[in-house]
C-alpha cells in the first residue's frame, strides 16, 4: 500500500465477499445456516446427547465421536469466517444497519449451534472412559485436550432443558446487553473545549487526547470524557449489572464455586498459578510507582494525575508515520525469521489492517482470525512510537493465527492466557530494535511507551481484577448503581497506583471505558499472564536464539491443545514458582532503571 503520511488504510473484506448485499454473501450465509442444520441431523442420527447410562467405548461410540469432531470443525470454521466478516463492518461502523441486521439474524442460529456444542459436551460426559476413547481413535487423540476439557465441563452442565433455555435467553439477555454496550459506547460524542473553541468529537478521539504533549489539552479531554461517561452511565451500569448477574446465576446453577473458577478453567490455568503471579506482581508495584514519580519529574509536576499517564516524555522529534512504522516492523520481524517478516508484509499488501480513527469505529486495537492463514487488524493509529508498537503487537497475533493454520477449528481455540504470547514477543522485538537506534530523547520516548503498556497490563489490570472481584461479591446481594461502580473502581485504583498518582484525580469510570467487562468474565488477569509468559520466552530467545526457534512455532500452534502448565514445561518454566514471574518482572525493572537514569541525566 502506498499511503501518504496523512492517510491511513482501511481493511479489505472483498476477498471474502463483494459486499453484505451481494449474492455471494447471501449464498455463504445460507450455506452456513444449512451446515448448522446438518450438524443437528448428524447428532440426532448418532444420538449425540446426554445419556443416563454410561456409554461403553466401542466401534459405535468411536465412529460417532470421529464424525462429530469432523463436522464440528468444518461447521465451526465456516461460521467463524461468516461472523468475522459481518463483525468487520460493525466494529468499524456501529451505525451500519445492514451489518447489524445480518448479525442479529446470524445470532438466532448461533443459539442452535451453541446448543449442539453443549449436546456434544454432555455426550462426552456420558462416556464410560474418555481416556479409552482417546487411546482408541487417532482423531480423538488429535483433539485429546479439548475432549478432556469437555469431559470436565460436562459435570458442570445443567439439565439439557435448562441449557437449551439458557442459550435461548442469552440472545435477549447477556448477548443483547453486550451489544447495547458496544453500540452505545462507540457512538458517544463528546463536547470538549480546545484552544478556546468548543469541539464535538467521538469518544475515541477524546480519549486519544490523553497522548497530547499539552497538559491543558489532556486535562480538557479528561474532564470532558468524565462528564460524557457520567451523562451516559445509566444504560452502561444496567448492562454491567445484567451481565454480571447472569454470570453469577449460571455459575451457581452449573456447580461452580464462583465466576473466577469458570474463568480459570476457560483460561487453562489453576488457582495456584494465578495466586503466585498476582502476589509476585504486587510486590513489584513500588517499582512502578518509582517510574510514575520519575515521569512526574520529567513533566514538571509534583504528582501525576490520571490524564498524565499517557503523556509523552522527552522532546523527540521522531514521528512514526504509518508507512515508516510498516517498513520498520517488517525489517525487524525479518531479524527473527523470513516467515514472520513475510507474513507481516502480506498483511500490509493484502489490506488486513484498518488503522484510521473515525466516528462509529470501536476504540483501541485488536486482531481477529478471519480464515485459513488470514487475520484482520483493527487499530486507531497515532503517528508515534506507541502506534507502531501497537501494530507490531497486533501483527504478532496475526502470526499466531498464521502458524495455527494447519490446525483444526477445535485445536485453534486458544485461551486468553496464551493468546498474548506471540503479540508481546513481536512487540518486544520491535522495541529493542528501536531502542538500539534511538538517541537520548528517542530512547526516553520508547521506554516511556513500553512502560506505559507494562503499567497498564500489570498495575491497571490488577485494579480491574480487584474491581471485578468486588462487583461479583456485591452483585450477589443487589444491583449496583453507577455511583457504586465508581466507588469500587476508585478503591481499586488507590490500592494499586497508591502515591504514584494524584489520589483525587483518578478515573472512576474505567468500568464504562473497558469493553472487556461486557464481552467476557475476568478478561483482565490473562493479559498479565500473557505479558509475563511472553517476556519469559523472550529471555530464552535472547539467550539461545537457535534452540528457541526450533520450538517456538510449535508452541504457538499448540496453544489450543494443552494447558498453560504443560506448554510452559516445554521451555522448563514452572508457573507455580515465584522465581519464574520475578524473572519476567526483572526485565521491566531494568527498563524502569534505564528510564529513571535518563530522567536523572536530563535533570543534571
Amino acid at each position: 500500500m502506498n499511503q501518504t503520511p496523512n492517510t491511513l488504510p482501511r481493511w479489505d473484506m472483498q476477498s471474502v465477499y463483494p459486499d453484505l448485499d451481494s449474492p455471494e454473501f447471501e449464498a455463504g450465509f445460507q450455506a452456513s445456516l444449512k451446515a448448522i442444520e446438518q450438524l443437528g441431523a448428524l447428532f440426532d442420527e448418532h444420538a449425540i446427547l446426554l445419556h443416563d447410562i454410561p456409554l461403553a467405548i466401542n466401534t459405535n461410540t468411536i465412529k460417532a465421536c470421529e464424525i462429530a469432531l469432523e463436522k464440528l470443525n468444518t461447521t465451526g470454521t465456516q461460521i467463524h469466517t461468516l461472523h468475522a466478516y459481518i463483525s468487520s463492518f460493525i466494529t468499524t461502523n456501529s451505525r451500519n444497519t445492514t451489518a447489524q441486521t445480518r448479525l442479529s439474524q446470524l445470532q438466532q442460529h448461533l443459539v442452535r449451534l451453541s446448543q449442539l456444542q453443549t449436546r456434544f459436551t454432555a455426550w462426552i460426559g456420558s462416556l464410560e472412559d474418555i481416556e479409552a476413547l482417546i487411546a482408541a481413535s487417532p482423531i480423538a487423540q488429535q483433539h485429546a485436550f479439548a475432549l478432556r476439557k469437555a469431559s470436565t465441563e460436562a459435570h458442570h452442565l445443567m439439565s439439557p432443558a435448562e441449557e437449551t433455555l439458557a442459550s435461548e435467553l442469552r440472545l435477549t439477555g447477556g448477548s443483547a446487553w453486550a451489544k447495547l454496550y458496544n453500540n452505545f459506547a462507540s457512538q458517544i460524542m463528546v463536547d470538549v473545549e480546545l484552544n478556546e473553541e468548543m469541539t464535538h468529537l467521538p469518544m475515541t478521539a477524546v480519549r486519544n487526547l490523553a497522548f497530547d504533549a499539552d497538559r491543558d489539552v489532556r486535562k480538557a479531554g479528561y474532564e470532558a470524557e468524565i462528564a460524557a461517561w457520567e451523562a451516559n452511565a445509566l444504560p452502561i451500569a444496567a448492562a454491567m449489572n445484567s451481565l454480571k448477574g447472569e454470570m453469577l446465576t449460571l455459575s451457581k446453577k452449573r456447580g461452580w464455586e464462583d465466576p473466577l473458577d469458570v474463568a480459570l478453567f476457560n483460561n487453562a490455568i489453576d488457582h495456584e498459578t494465578l495466586d503466585v503471579m498476582m502476589h509476585t506482581a504486587q510486590k513489584f508495584f513500588p517499582d512502578f510507582r518509582r517510574y510514575l514519580k520519575a515521569k512526574a519529574r520529567a513533566l514538571g509536576v509534583p504528582v501525576l494525575a490520571w490524564y498524565d499517564i499517557f503523556a509523552p516524555v522527552g522532546k523527540s522529534e521522531k514521528q512514526w508515520t504509518f508507512n515508516e512504522a510498516r517498513d520498520f516492523v517488517i525489517e525487524q520481524f525479518g531479524t527473527y525469521s523470513d516467515k514472520l517478516a513475510n507474513m507481516a508484509k502480506r498483511a500490509f499488501e493484502e489490506h488486513w489492517i484498518d488503522a484510521e480513527p473515525r466516528n462509529g469505529k470501536r476504540g483501541g486495537a485488536f486482531c481477529m482470525w478471519l480464515r485459513k492463514e488470514e487475520s484482520r487488524i483493527l487499530a486507531n493509529y497515532q503517528p508515534a512510537y506507541g502506534g507502531m508498537g501497537t501494530l507490531a503487537h497486533e501483527l504478532g497475533h496475526a502470526y499466531h493465527n498464521f502458524v495455527r493454520a494447519p490446525r483444526t477449528y477445535i485445536q485453534r481455540q486458544t485461551p486468553m492466557t496464551l493468546a498474548e504470547t506471540a503479540s508481546t514477543f513481536c512487540e518486544t522485538i520491535v522495541r529493542e530494535a528501536a531502542l538500539a537506534r534511538a538517541d537520548h530523547q528517542e530512547k526516553l520516548t520508547i521506554l516511556e511507551a513500553s512502560l506505559q503498556d507494562s503499567l497498564q497490563i500489570i498495575v491497571d489490570i490488577t485494579s480491574r481484577f480487584l474491581f471485578e472481584s468486588e462487583v461479583f461479591k456485591k452483585r450477589k446481594e443487589q444491583e449496583l448503581s453507577a455511583e457504586t461502580f465508581n466507588a469500587l473502581m476508585l478503591e481499586a485504583q488507590r490500592a494499586t497506583y497508591a502515591d504514584g498518582l494524584d489520589q483525587e484525580q483518578l478515573h472512576p469510570y474505567m468500568w464504562a471505558v473497558k469493553p472487556h467487562y461486557y464481552d467476557s468474565t475476568f478478561y483482565n488477569f490473562p493479559y498479565m499472564f500473557g505479558l509475563l509468559f511472553s517476556l519469559g520466552l523472550y529471555t530464552r530467545y535472547r539467550d539461545n536464539p537457535t534452540t528457541f526457534k526450533r520450538g517456538y512455532d510449535t508452541l504457538l500452534s499448540s496453544t489450543g491443545m494443552a494447558n498453560a502448565t504443560e506448554l510452559a514445561a516445554r521451555f522448563d518454566f514452572d508457573l507455580h514458582a515465584a522465581d519464574f514471574w520475578r524473572g519476567s518482572l526483572d526485565l521491566i525493572r531494568t527498563d524502569i532503571d534505564r528510564f529513571e537514569a535518563l530522567i536523572n541525566e536530563a535533570e543534571a
